[in-house]
C-alpha cells in the first residue's frame, strides 16, 4: 500500500498494520481465520480513526470490519460517567431548578435562586462524589 506523503499514517495505524502484517506472514498457508486479538486492534483502530481508513490500511474486508465494529458497540455497557451538563447564564432573575441522579441512584431536586455558577458546579461535583 503506497502512504500518502501529504498525510501520513499516525502511529497507532502503523502499528496495527505491522501487526497484521506480521501475522499474515507467520501463516504456514494463506486463509485462515483472523485472531480476536488482531480483531481486538482492528475495531478499536476502527472506531478512532473510520472502518473505511482501518480496513484499507490493515488490509481487511470493509464488510467484515464493519460487522465486529457494530458487534462490539452493542457488547459495551452503557457508559456509567455523568452527561455534560451545560449551566447557560441565566436571562433574568437567576433561577434555575433541575433534578439530578447519582451512580448510586440518589436523586436531588435543585431550585436556585441567585445563584453563581461556581456555586452550582460545585454542588454538582459535591452530589457526583457521594456514592
Amino acid at each position: 500500500m503506497a502512504v500518502n506523503k501529504r498525510h501520513p499514517l499516525p502511529d497507532d495505524l502503523l502499528q496495527g498494520r505491522k501487526r497484521f502484517h506480521a501475522w499474515r506472514n507467520s501463516r504456514p498457508q494463506p486463509g485462515g481465520r483472523i485472531p480476536p486479538s488482531l480483531w481486538s486492534v482492528a475495531v478499536g483502530l476502527a472506531q478512532t480513526h473510520g472502518i473505511s481508513r482501518a480496513a484499507t490500511v490493515l488490509g481487511l474486508n470493509y464488510g467484515r470490519l464493519k460487522k465486529h465494529v457494530e458487534a462490539a458497540a452493542r457488547s459495551q455497557p452503557p457508559s456509567s460517567e455523568p452527561a455534560f451538563v451545560e449551566l447557560s447564564a441565566p436571562l433574568f432573575g437567576k433561577q434555575c431548578q433541575f433534578d439530578l441522579t447519582n451512580r448510586a441512584g440518589a436523586t436531588l431536586r435543585v431550585q436556585l435562586v441567585g445563584f453563581d455558577a461556581a456555586d452550582v458546579a460545585t454542588l454538582l461535583r459535591n452530589f457526583e462524589s457521594d456514592r
